[in-house]
C-alpha cells in the first residue's frame, strides 16, 4: 500500500471502516442488522455498498496550504421488508460511530466527516423497490498533490 495513489489509499481505508468498527457496531445492536461486506452479493445478509471517489471544490486557504479535498460516497441499496428502514438508519448510526472515532482512517487522511446522510424510502411499498441510504463524506488530505 506504500505506493498506492493516495485514492486507493482512502478507498482501502474507508472499506476497512466498514467492514471493521461499523460491523463490530452492528453486532453490538440489540437487532439483528445485516452486517456490511465488500465486493459481495448482499443475499439478505449483507449489505454490499457502492463506494466513490471524486475530487471536490477546496478552499482558498486549503489550496494555499495544499490540501487536497475529495467527495467519498457510500451508497446502500436494500431490498423492501418491515425491517429496512430500521437497517438504514441503523447503518448511518454505525458508519458515523465508526468514523467519529477515527477521522483520520487509520491515519490516511488527517480528517474524514459525514457532510449528509440521505435515506430514500422506496417510491412504491411492495412494487419491488428498495430502501436506498446515501451518506457523504468530505474528506481532506494534506500534501498529497500528485
Amino acid at each position: 500500500m506504500n505506493n498506492d495513489f493516495i485514492e486507493q489509499k482512502i478507498l482501502g481505508a474507508i472499506r476497512k471502516l466498514l467492514t471493521g468498527k461499523a460491523n463490530e457496531l452492528l453486532r453490538e445492536m440489540e437487532f439483528a442488522i445485516p452486517i456490511i461486506e465488500i465486493g459481495g452479493q448482499g443475499c439478505g445478509y449483507a449489505a454490499v455498498p457502492a463506494i466513490s471517489l471524486s475530487t471536490c471544490e477546496q478552499t482558498e486557504k486549503e489550496r494555499i496550504i495544499r490540501i487536497d479535498a475529495y467527495s467519498l460516497t457510500i451508497h446502500f441499496e436494500l431490498s423492501d421488508t418491515p425491517e429496512t428502514e430500521t437497517d438504514c438508519y441503523a447503518y448511518g448510526y454505525a458508519i458515523g460511530k465508526a468514523l467519529s472515532g477515527d477521522s483520520t482512517l487509520g491515519g490516511v487522511v488527517d480528517k474524514a466527516v459525514i457532510t449528509g446522510k440521505k435515506y430514500l424510502p422506496p417510491h412504491k411499498f411492495g412494487c419491488g423497490d428498495g430502501w436506498e441510504i446515501i451518506l457523504t463524506l468530505r474528506v481532506t488530505v494534506e500534501g498529497s498533490n500528485q
